[in-house]
């Protein structure tokens, strides 16, 4: 008698068990313009605009680290994270709710920061925390959040609108993040041999800010209305440049060039990639949740980002049988792979 076969999920990984999940899915209302596939579902219900939705959760052991990671940033992180994917389909965040499964380790004060964050964050972004759920956890804390926002019919940029020579953008620095994240596991450690040695972060304040407390690329949105630019396809950066590039070449059906030597690198992140020993273009390609936006332009559009401050021209869109390659310092081309971080 033949055994039931038992896979693994991490055989899979995280986007062939979405496809795995997800497959045979079927969409009953026409009210929805956009399931699963992109940043967020689009929703039509009439008029001149879509109404679009986009949940996340973060799990402590999973996503954060309680041992550094303040509450108030974690609850301000948690709103940012979701509305970073509701700018990355050209949309205007409105709403949000927030649900929390919390253990009695966590006191009503605790509590009271983790939502002084959420709150801080419906205020920067202007949306509106509207309800949510509260439960209890037997182990750890988890958040999840559902943001709501709109976008006009004409301006919504879903990740399947490349077309072959549109620019590749990015909306600022890479690799802060991870290059943060690494700072902090390593005063840890530091802290956990020697408890008298407190944490020195006072060089490296905006790399470990990087990683805290993210900032959702609202202000490109608003700058895209000003400025009457649609990107043809867009795409926030949560698992590294690379992966993101690959999202798009995959549901647009086109290829890519990406130039090493374009990414955009902050000072401070090259300098901690030099103390570690890493080379500082592998975070800016594989880093992850620097929640900044890769989008894509028409070469009309360019004079219109041509002096943006924080912008950057990485690449290009090509022929999907060409592939994505990168273009190192040195000028060899490679393909572009993703190395970025994996679930399971």
């Amino acid at each position: 008698m033949s055994e039931n076969k038992r896979t693994e999920i991490g055989e899979l990984g995280e986007f062939a068990l979405i496809d795995k999940i997800t497959e045979g899915v079927e969409i009953h209302h026409k009210t929805t313009a956009k399931g699963i596939g992109d940043d967020a579902a689009v929703f039509d219900y009439g008029g001149d605009e879509y109404t679009v939705l986009s949940t996340d959760i973060l799990l402590e052991g999973i996503h954060f680290d309680l041992s550094f990671m303040p509450l108030q940033h974690l609850g301000y992180k948690a709103i940012a994270v979701n509305v970073s994917d509701i700018a990355a389909m050209n949309a205007i965040p409105e709403q949000v709710t927030v649900s929390i499964a919390i253990t009695n380790r966590f006191s009503v004060e605790a509590v009271d920061m983790i939502y002084q964050g959420i709150k801080a964050a419906c205020k920067n972004y202007k949306v509106d925390l509207v309800g949510g759920d509260t439960t209890s956890s037997r182990q750890g804390l988890c958040i999840s959040v559902t943001a709501v926002g709109r976008v006009k019919k004409d301006k919504i940029a879903y990740r399947s609108g490349a077309k072959k020579g549109d620019i590749l953008c990015v909306s600022g620095d890479l690799g802060g993040a991870y290059m943060g994240l690494q700072v902090l596991l390593r005063e840890k450690k530091v802290f956990e041999a020697n408890p008298e040695m407190q944490p020195n972060l006072d060089d490296y304040q905006y790399i470990a800010g990087r990683q805290l407390r993210p900032e959702a690329r609202t202000d490109i949105i608003h700058e895209f209305n000003e400025l009457g630019i649609v990107p043809t396809s867009m795409i926030d950066i949560s698992d590294g440049l690379a992966s993101e590039v690959l999202h798009i070449c995959k549901d647009s059906k086109v290829g890519a060039v990406v130039y090493e030597d374009k990414l955009p690198v902050d000072h401070q992140t090259f300098d901690v990639c030099h103390e570690f020993k890493i080379p500082s273009k592998t975070p800016a390609l594989n880093g992850g949740e620097d929640y900044e936006l890769l989008f894509t332009i028409k070469q009309e559009d360019f004079p219109k980002l041509e002096k943006h401050a924080s912008v950057f021209f990485i690449g290009y869109i090509d022929e999907v049988e060409n592939g994505a390659r990168l273009v190192t310092e040195g000028q060899q081309t490679l393909p572009l792979t993703a190395q970025g971080w994996k679930h399971f």
